[in-house]
């Protein structure tokens, strides 16, 4: 049963956390609200590991980490940069075949959220 195949994707959903983002006054003298919500397409894996090591498959801990450091490295003017810089860094992550990341900014307007998706690699 371990060798049948199922294409796998890692979800991390309601990831917030303030980040320096935005190209108002306010925005670049203080971080802003963010949520990331994430998918990573990792290809066909057997339905059971080889084992039961963390080191065997692709750790999510390390994906968040990966997500927060990327999105609070340095203050980027645009979301579309933002995004962009996120979705190339985790398409490096070992065995990742496809990205899919939205990013929202939760504060930017009284009256709605602001949010941009990105999908790239194979779907």
């Amino acid at each position: 049963m371990s060798k049948t195949p199922g294409t796998q994707i890692l979800t991390l959903t309601g990831l917030r956390f303030d980040a320096n983002l935005g190209i108002l006054e306010h925005e670049k003298t203080a971080p802003q609200p963010i949520q990331v919500d994430a998918e990573l397409n990792l290809g066909p894996q057997p339905l059971l590991p080889r084992d039961d090591d963390i080191g065997h498959v692709l750790d999510y801990r390390k994906v968040r980490k990966i997500i927060i450091d990327e999105c609070t490295a340095e203050h980027v003017n645009l979301l579309e940069s933002l995004i962009g810089k996120l979705a190339y860094r985790l398409m490096q992550l070992p065995g990742v075949v496809g990205v899919r990341v939205k990013i929202a900014k939760l504060e930017i307007f009284d009256d709605c959220e602001v949010a941009i998706r990105v999908e790239t690699g194979q779907w």
